[in-house]
Formats: C-alpha cells, structure tokens, sequence
C-alpha cells in the first residue's frame, strides 16, 4: 500500500507570518498605508496561517500548533480590531468598539506573554527557529513600550527588529521548501540541549 505524503504546513505558516509582519513594519516606519496590511493580515497573516496551525495538529506538533494556529488568531483579531475601533459610525453606534487609551498595549502584553511561553522551547529546535522567537519576543517588548509610554524611540526599534524577525521566518520557510529539492541551508544547533 502506497503512502500518501502531505506537505508540511509549516511553509504557508511560516509565509503568512513573515510577509505580514514585514509589511506591518512597513506601515510603523511610515513606508505604506494601513490597507495592504489589513488585508494580508486577514488573508494571508492570519486565516491561511490559522489553517496551517490546524493542519499542525495533524502531524501531532503542539509547537506548530500552538504558534501557527495562535499568531494566524493574532492577525485576525489585530485586523478587526483596528477595522471595527477606527470605524466612527460603527464606534458611535457601539462605543465599546473604540479604542482607550491602553487597549492596543495590553492587547500587544498578552500576546508578549504568549510568545515568552513559546521562545523557552523554541530553543531546544534550532538556532534560526529560537532567533525567531527573540526577535519577536523583543519586538512585542518595544510595542508595549511604546503603547504605554508613547517612546517613538521604542517603536522604532521595535519596526527594525521585527524586520529582522520577518525576513528570518520567511529564511525558515525556505529552508523547508528547499530541503524537498535537496538543497540543505544551515538552521544552526539548538540554543539548549
């Protein structure tokens, strides 16, 4: 009997997250508009990536699972909460819609504690798997620094580092897709043993 292989879906969530966060970043350093953002981030960032963390808890990896499925919510909710709170007809029929004054912080400080949780095993991976979980855990630190504390300084360290974080998940994307045509580019050993 013939075994059926399936792709690893990895690769779309590591995509969506990578091209999301690159053009986020892009929209905090003044380059874009909100609009390409909203719309990768619900398309791409967030339901293709939600599918991939589901497909994840096919293979039986909670880590791919936990990530996946956890950061593809993430852009879904961060879209729709700035589509539904930046709506005036909407928060004015709905206040509750609009943003206060820390809402977007603790929003972000939530998803900083899920991504603490996530960067102690990512360590146990590989290099390039662990650089992503610091840069991003470093990323979501700036963010909640400069929602609290409006340090421009701190979001814009946050937009560079999180270029970094982009670029690196889109690097590990290509590592897998590479490796089924035989090409083998370097991850580095585990951060812990």
């Amino acid at each position: 009997m013939t075994e059926i292989k399936f792709g690893n879906p990895a690769v779309v969530g590591l995509a969506g997250f990578g091209m999301t966060t690159f053009v986020l970043q892009c929209h905090n350093l003044g380059w874009c508009g909100i609009a390409p953002v909203l719309w990768l981030g619900l398309c791409f960032g967030g339901s293709a990536q939600l599918l991939a963390g589901l497909m994840e808890f096919k293979t039986g990896n909670n880590f791919g699972f936990a990530a996946f499925t956890g950061y593809g919510a993430f852009w879904i909710s961060l879209c729709l909460m700035i589509i539904l709170g930046k709506n005036p007809d909407l928060v004015k029929a709905y206040p509750t819609l609009g943003f206060n004054a820390h809402d977007l912080g603790f929003f972000l400080v939530a998803w900083t504690v899920f991504t603490f949780i996530l960067f102690i095993p990512s360590m146990k991976h590989h290099s390039t798997l662990a650089f992503i979980f610091l840069t991003l855990l470093l990323g979501f630190i700036g963010l909640d620094v400069k929602e609290f504390t409006e340090n421009a300084t701190a979001g814009t360290f946050a937009a560079y580092d999180l270029l970094i974080c982009a670029f690196s998940a889109l690097y590990l994307m290509a590592v897998t897709v590479c490796a089924e045509s035989g090409i083998r580019l370097p991850v580095g050993a585990a951060w812990i043993k």
